[in-house]
């Protein structure tokens, strides 16, 4: 287990490191929820677009549930696993850049969780209906993940926990929706 923290702990801070103070801003707006808000809109608009309005509140309702779960079940981690973030890690600390550091605790990360959740509950409600969505989808949760770690606040297994929970999550409240609009 060791060995695992110790490649966790260098491939953090080699690409922690990679950072540079002039691109601190962009990674910053990356990292932000809110910067986020018009390609959600872009989501809302093309599922309106391309289902039912049945199935659009289905589908509504279970991104609610889907990342609600997603966020809440990565704040239970951290405060079970207790894992001090990079940031906040004694031994880390004078190694790394620290341009924003959040809580105490950071396994797992939960914007790589939610992000991941979107992409991959995205992909298959669309799966056909929009040829080629996850190129935008995938490579957008690759992104907010990534500035969590250039940010200082996540180690990479951080990033990949949060991004295989997510993933999971998101398949598991697709196929749900999915099965509601069905049945209902």
């Amino acid at each position: 287990m060791d060995r695992l923290i110790n490649i966790d702990h260098s491939i953090f801070l080699y690409l922690n490191n990679l950072g540079a103070k002039a691109f601190d801003p962009f990674w910053v707006m990356v990292s932000s929820k809110l910067t986020w808000v018009p390609l959600y809109m872009i989501f809302l608009y093309l599922i309106f677009k391309n289902f039912s309005k049945k199935q659009s509140i289905y589908i509504l309702i279970f991104i609610t549930l889907g990342v609600i779960c997603s966020d809440q079940l990565a704040n239970i981690f951290k405060f079970s696993v207790e894992r001090l973030r990079p940031c906040h890690d004694p031994l880390i600390m004078p190694h790394m850049r620290i341009v924003e550091c959040g809580g105490a605790f950071g396994f797992y990360s939960s914007h790589a969780s939610n992000s991941f959740f979107l992409a991959n509950f995205l992909y298959i409600i669309f799966n056909g209906k929009i040829r080629g969505f996850w190129v935008l989808l995938f490579p957008w949760a690759v992104l907010v993940s990534y500035s969590r770690i250039y940010l200082g606040v996540h180690y990479p297994l951080d990033i990949l926990f949060g991004a295989g929970i997510g993933g999971i999550l998101g398949g598991l409240f697709a196929n749900l929706s999915k099965w509601a609009a069905r049945n209902k």
